[in-house]
């Protein structure tokens, strides 16, 4: 399946575009037009719903958004939306990555920074919140719709605490996110995902990662336990069948090219590890996972 990546700096509807780092657009059918089919995209956009409702397809997941919620879509995440209601209204701001907060994540609110993507592809606010985040929403496309050199800082500047807000909103919702007197258990557990997302095609034991963070191998089990309820070798085997999702949903590969490029040794080694984890065959998988996409 061939996927379009759109890029926000073709996104030109007014000339003004060519200087801006954001978009902001009304929800609606006009909107999403290109966004009916699955692609990726090269920045970040965000999905807010005032009424109706609609459904946002994110890789191999499906969430309805309502009045109230919210969808952040991250770069590179494979996505499509469907189910459009007549009397959806709400708003989808793109912007560019340099103004999802990166440098504060990594250093001073590093302890939000895990696991964020899911979190946030589909936010529900409380009515207060969702109240207090129109305006600033409004704001940003007043200034979208006629920029400054001055406005358009001030449009960053709302962007940021739009998602400071949502980062905010979802903290203390989920384990991983709540308060830790053990800043350095939790800064080891986020080096793990970090490290896992880079190496997993290739190292698949709870050892190695272990080893390179210089810690136990049940240590790493123990913060896993904790911050996720699952087992290291489990979040191992997870991230691997994610891209195995992925690769059956979205690419053009064989099952052999598949095995081999995710570190199999062979592709009835592939199909074993699927049949295991998920009780069918890759082709069994590829066929459900289409459903999502041709229904």
């Amino acid at each position: 399946m061939y996927l379009k990546r759109f890029e926000i700096k073709k996104n030109i509807q007014k000339t003004d575009d060519k200087n801006l780092s954001f978009r902001v657009f009304d929800l609606g059918t006009a909107s999403v037009v290109d966004y009916l089919k699955p692609h990726k995209k090269d920045h970040f956009c965000i999905i807010l719903v005032e009424s109706g409702n609609i459904k946002v397809h994110i890789e191999d997941k499906i969430h309805l958004l309502n009045s109230g919620k919210i969808s952040i879509l991250f770069p590179d995440q494979i996505h499509f939306v469907s189910n459009l209601s007549t009397d959806l209204t709400g708003k989808i701001i793109l912007f560019e990555e340099v103004l999802f907060c990166s440098d504060i994540l990594k250093n001073e609110l590093s302890p939000y920074n895990v696991n964020l993507s899911v979190h946030l592809n589909n936010t529900a606010l409380s009515s207060l919140e969702f109240e207090q985040v129109l305006p600033i929403i409004k704001n940003i496309q007043d200034i979208y719709n006629y920029p400054s050199l001055v406005k358009k800082e001030q449009g960053r500047f709302y962007i940021k605490i739009v998602l400071l807000g949502l980062i905010e909103s979802i903290h203390g919702l989920h384990p991983v996110l709540q308060h830790d007197t053990q800043g350095a258990n939790q800064n080891t557990y986020i080096a793990f995902k970090k490290l896992l997302n880079h190496q997993y095609k290739s190292e698949r034991t709870v050892q190695y990662y272990a080893l390179e963070l210089a810690i136990s191998s049940k240590k790493l089990n123990a913060l896993n336990k904790k911050y996720s309820g699952e087992t290291a070798i489990n979040a191992i085997h997870n991230r691997i069948l994610t891209e195995i999702k992925r690769q059956l949903l979205f690419s053009d590969l064989s099952h052999k090219e598949i095995a081999f490029d995710l570190g199999f040794s062979s592709p009835s080694a592939l199909n074993k590890f699927v049949k295991s984890k998920l009780k069918e065959t890759p082709t069994d998988l590829q066929n459900e996972l289409a459903q999502i996409y041709t229904a």
